[in-house]
């Protein structure tokens, strides 16, 4: 088991945890959660003791290992891969270390020969046989074949790298897991191979990830790091944002007779339990659902942004003719002679390569000419885009909050009008009057979304609107764009996002293309079925 005993830790004059005493407990995935900034990569290196913290203590029960996703991509680049995986396990690859350099002594003495022994002994209890093969059916499940796992580390791509790493920390069943961002740069097949993997590990887990959907499918309970606190709660992401918005209600509805409130909860739990898609883990959770009481349910201090796009008019039968249209960039043909019409009520998602997104969305936005063919908005559209690269839109360093924002509000310049605005996103007080060059990329990114309400389309089009934001912020956005009553065109990584806001994808290939109304699981079926 491990747990931490009054952890308390402040850089400069700021406290990132204060008396955080938890215990994690096995056979439960926790999923940390937290604000960008809260402190959720520096809690984890704390338990791994890459940190120390200035008060209280972290333990770990006698004999039991812990093992952590690295980050340095290039920590062994002249290891072999499989070799690198191995490494996983610190004990066995020292053992293996010693029992060879013993057999390959020329004087082999009678004291080598029972050091020998005694090493085989613990090799063979540590499973040390099949480390090899067990090694690489990690490999083979994140999809690096065979052929490279007798490569050095350094012959590898960026995106092979993290799965060797990924292969490394899950190596010989570990007491105590801790990933941060595990589904980073991993592809389809990978990322559901892991959490197969993970729902089917016995031992604890502690991850950090943005991504929703990887939580919900993983987490048995989450780690909400909040005010310097972190408080668990039982159930996974959605199961604990909808609580927590539950509580809130609630809290706000104090006047309502206390029965009422528990035949909520109760069919609260219940609808979450009926919708477990993994058998092992409906089960346990259902079992610890049914232990929640009224009092466990308690209302997050968290703040959300407020996203809402309101057309200024409705939007007529003709959207977006696309006849044709080809772009070759540096040499490349990104775009090979592409034709769509957008209809009215379509919400899509443009999937696969990024370059031929990013492309079409800067043709359609006219930031880029192509090369051959057209395209056409109806005359009732008016369009805002986001750009995946927003660097331009903050290049007067001088601006602050509300004079950036004020650009891009025609009707309403008062200053009281656009704090409002930027209120919703979370910028309030002083910082509204804080200059653009000193922003997040977070909040570059809440600011163009400020922009994109204030314009009134009733088409928008955004390309990777979800990078660089928090669980917070984009579980908000989300919210706004499926209330969202024009026509949508967006690209994400977010799977989550993409499955509730799509009902149209899209995926420009070298071959060809996929156009289809269906939604984004549906596509990710029919893909996988291909590769099968």
């Amino acid at each position: 088991m491990l747990s931490v005993n009054n952890i308390s830790l402040q850089y400069g004059g700021r406290k990132l945890f204060e008396d955080v005493n938890i215990k994690f407990t096995p056979g439960n995935c926790y999923g940390l959660i937290g604000a960008n900034g809260a402190g959720k990569s520096t809690f984890l290196k704390i338990l791994s003791g890459d940190i120390e913290a200035q008060q209280g203590e972290v333990h770990l029960s006698p004999g039991e290992r812990l093992a952590v996703l690295k980050q340095d991509h290039f920590e062994y680049e002249e290891n072999e891969v499989l070799q690198t995986v191995i490494m996983g396990h610190t004990r066995l690859y020292k053992i293996m270390q010693e029992k060879d350099a013993i057999y390959a002594k020329a004087d082999f003495t009678e004291e080598d020969g029972m050091k020998a022994a005694e090493l085989e002994g613990e090799f063979a209890e540590l499973n040390g046989w099949e480390a090899e093969p067990d090694a690489a059916i990690l490999l083979q499940g994140l999809g690096i074949p065979e052929e490279l796992h007798t490569k050095k580390m350094a012959e590898l791509t960026g995106s092979e790298k993290v799965k060797v790493l990924l292969a490394q920390a899950l190596f010989g069943q570990p007491d105590i897991l801790l990933l941060d961002e595990p589904t980073n740069h991993l592809d389809l097949k990978a990322i559901q191979w892991l959490e197969e993997f993970l729902i089917n590990f016995e031992n604890t887990v502690i991850v950090v990830s943005h991504d929703r959907h990887f939580l919900n499918n993983v987490c048995t309970h989450i780690a909400d790091l909040d005010f310097g606190k972190i408080q668990i709660y039982v159930g996974n992401y959605d199961f604990w944002y909808e609580s927590s918005q539950l509580a809130q209600k609630m809290a706000q509805e104090a006047n309502k007779k206390k029965e009422e409130k528990i035949k909520e909860l109760q069919s609260f739990i219940a609808r979450f339990s009926a919708n477990a898609s993994k058998s092992k883990q409906a089960t346990s959770r259902k079992k610890l659902l049914d232990k929640i009481s009224l009092d466990d349910i308690k209302p997050s201090s968290r703040r959300y942004p407020y996203v809402a796009f309101t057309p200024d008019r409705e939007i007529g039968n003709d959207l977006l003719e696309v006849q044709g249209l080809s772009k070759t960039i540096d040499g490349e043909k990104v775009l090979d002679n592409i034709s769509f019409t957008m209809n009215k009520d379509d919400k899509i998602a443009l999937v696969g390569d990024e370059l031929a997104n990013t492309t079409l969305f800067k043709i359609l936005a006219g930031e880029m000419e192509p090369d051959s063919g057209s395209f056409k908005w109806g005359v009732t559209t008016s369009q805002s885009y986001f750009p995946k690269d927003n660097a331009k839109y903050f290049e007067n360093k001088d601006v602050n909050l509300v004079d950036w924002l004020r650009q891009f509000s025609p009707q309403d310049q008062t200053e009281s009008f656009l704090r409002g605005f930027l209120g919703r996103m979370l910028f309030s007080g002083e910082e509204v009057l804080k200059k653009v060059n000193v922003l997040s990329g977070g909040e570059k990114v809440r600011c163009m979304l400020s922009r994109m309400m204030l314009s009134g389309s009733n088409v928008l089009m955004l390309d990777e609107p979800t990078n660089h934001l928090d669980l917070e912020s984009i579980q908000a956005l989300n919210n706004g764009l499926m209330n969202f009553k024009g026509s949508v065109i967006f690209t994400s990584h977010d799977h989550q996002f993409v499955e509730t806001i799509a009902n149209r994808i899209i995926d420009i290939r070298p071959d060809g293309m996929f156009d289809k109304q269906i939604s984004y699981d549906e596509f990710l079926e029919l893909q996988l079925q291909k590769q099968q």
